[in-house]
């Protein structure tokens, strides 16, 4: 067993930097498999018999482990790479330790090697397994950055700088790896769904014959709200073999592990086409839930939000504590003067209507209610506008990128309300709300221009099944299963907007308020799908759909009640 130390580039700085705000173990990406996982992963790849394996961060040797554990390895080379040196001398004992003599631990940073590895034609494996790390991308040392960038740019793809290190450490796994082999790790469960993984699903849709994600309804890392699924993927073995395509596998608890693994790698029907170009997350519905989302895409009178209706982030103050507060601050600092409604929570909107009432109910309990803006010249101010300008710098906030670079610091710019907003982040289901106050609304919300509709038709008819059920799809979600679309997501979004529907708003807004949201929705799919000649079953279809992939987000388990 042989270990190769090369000096990690600032990898200790990686722990430094961010110390305050994150913990080692999240800067590193070090959360690390649990022995049956990857043992289930080597037994896989053992199926092929192969003679190359790697292992790009082996933390301190889980995979090792299971290797030895497995058996039928005794041919393999092991090429692994850890960063961090004390991981890595785990790693290269535990390999000492079983036995596995032509193992190599390479202490150094994986992606710098492989960048070279790619550009001298150089070696390539027949399985490559794992678990990359998780680490944001603005976490990571300049070094790091750039060789993250380097290998989209060597594999032709587009590059976002909201990627995550596990992209790029999976890109760099499958170009190295041999027509026919195969790969499998665990990784992100946002792999299926986040924007900046976009290329990483294009290019393994392209290069792998089939692809399978088993998908577990519960957490497999301990202190993480972080979901990870299993990725197993086998290369094509010639440019004129055919792709499958994706299939995805929902998994209970442990049950699955005492399976052949090539059993639950072939179990689910593939699919291919716009599911793999784009999202996943259809490949998660059964194939009568995709054909009729499919049909009531292509319904004369469901139309796509950004053919009716205009989306734009809220006002970006930069010192949100600043710049919105509650009534008892614009009393002490004779600030009326500056003070306009606002709303940017879910608890100040609780249904789909901001009015006087609403607005007067968030005051009252104290809420951040207003928004300063100030427009007059400092000598125009009152004395106790002015301290209270002051009492900002005195925070420094005059010095943060998005005050600084603006004349005055204290004058946010692109002030301007909107009929409708709608909230950036939801539990169960987007919805808009008819802004009657003209209320302003900062970037935790979006402001909303109709173009083909009046505003409250519009709010009227977003909330229903096939809506929800298209949020889904296109939204993304972190730790906490919280529903998240920005504005390209939401200009996808699928809207049905009947001629003639039976619609109350007020009715609506306290339906939102006082009862379960599957009610709300299957009530409105009656009224806005029914509308439009969608039959009963249909919309129960869709609102089942939903239902599915929300009770997936919020890790609801299977025998819970869905509400």
């Amino acid at each position: 067993m042989k270990i190769k130390r090369v000096q990690p580039m600032v990898a200790r700085g990686l722990g430094l930097k961010f110390k305050e705000e994150q913990t080692a173990q999240k800067l590193r990406g070090g959360y690390y498999t649990p022995l049956d996982l990857a043992s289930f992963i080597m037994r896989w790849v053992r199926e092929i018999n192969p003679s190359k394996v790697l292992e790009p961060s082996c933390g301190d040797g889980a995979f090792i482990q299971a290797m030895a554990d497995v058996g039928g390895f005794q041919k393999a080379s092991l090429t692994g790479f850890e960063l961090d040196e004390v991981e890595a001398r785990k790693s290269a004992a535990r390999a000492n330790q079983l036995n596995l003599s032509d193992a190599t631990i390479r202490s150094e940073d994986f992606l710098g090697w492989a960048i070279d590895n790619l550009d001298r034609g150089g070696e390539r494996f027949d399985a490559v397994v794992g678990n990359p790390p998780f680490v944001r991308y603005q976490f990571l040392p300049p070094e790091f950055q750039t060789r993250a960038a380097a290998i989209f740019d060597d594999l032709g793809l587009k590059f976002t700088k909201h990627t995550n290190a596990w992209v790029p450490f999976i890109l760099a796994s499958l170009s190295i790896l041999r027509p026919g082999g195969r790969l499998a790790m665990v990784v992100p469960a946002e792999i299926i769904h986040v924007t900046h993984a976009k290329s990483l699903r294009s290019y393994l849709g392209e290069q792998c014959r089939r692809l399978v994600i088993v998908d577990p309804e519960e957490l497999w890392f301990d202190g993480t709200l972080q979901g990870a699924v299993i990725l197993m993927a086998e290369k094509r073995a010639s440019p004129q073999q055919s792709a499958e395509g994706l299939g995805i596998v929902r998994v209970t608890g442990r049950e699955f592990l005492r399976r052949s693994p090539s059993d639950v790698f072939e179990q689910p029907q593939s699919i291919n086409g716009k599911t793999v170009e784009g999202k996943w997350s259809r490949a998660l519905l059964d194939q009568e839930t995709r054909d009729l989302f499919d049909e009531l895409e292509g319904h004369a009178n469901v139309h796509r939000f950004d053919d009716i209706a205009r989306v734009d982030v809220g006002i970006v103050t930069g010192a949100n504590k600043f710049f919105l507060v509650p009534n008892s601050t614009v009393e002490n600092y004779d600030l009326a003067k500056y003070a306009h409604p606002m709303f940017g929570r879910s608890e100040h909107c609780p249904g789909v209507i901001y009015d006087k009432k609403q607005h007067a109910a968030n005051a009252q309990k104290g809420n951040p209610t207003n928004f300063l803006w100030f427009d007059d010249a400092p000598s125009a101010m009152s004395k106790r506008a002015q301290q209270y300008i002051e009492s900002g710098e005195a925070e420094s906030l005059h010095t943060r990128y998005k005050c600084r670079i603006r004349a005055p610091w204290y004058k946010v710019p692109s002030v301007y309300s909107t009929e409708v907003g709608m909230l950036k982040r939801c539990h169960d289901t987007p919805r808009l709300i008819l802004n009657k106050i003209g209320a302003y609304t900062t970037d935790t919300a979006y402001r909303i221009r109709t173009k083909a509709s009046d505003g409250e038709r519009l709010v009227g008819c977003f909330i229903n099944p096939l809506t929800a059920l298209s949020a889904e799809l296109e939204g993304r979600h972190y730790g906490g299963g919280v529903l998240e679309l920005i504005p390209s997501e939401i200009e996808r979004l699928l809207i049905p907007l009947p001629m003639h529907a039976n619609l109350d708003l007020n009715e609506l807004d306290k339906s939102i308020r006082t009862k379960p949201t599957h009610e709300t929705l299957e009530r409105q799919g009656g009224l806005v799908l029914g509308a439009l000649g969608i039959s009963k079953a249909k919309q129960a279809s869709a609102l089942e759909g939903w239902r599915k992939l929300r009770n997936r987000r919020q890790r609801t388990t299977s025998d819970a009640v869905s509400a």
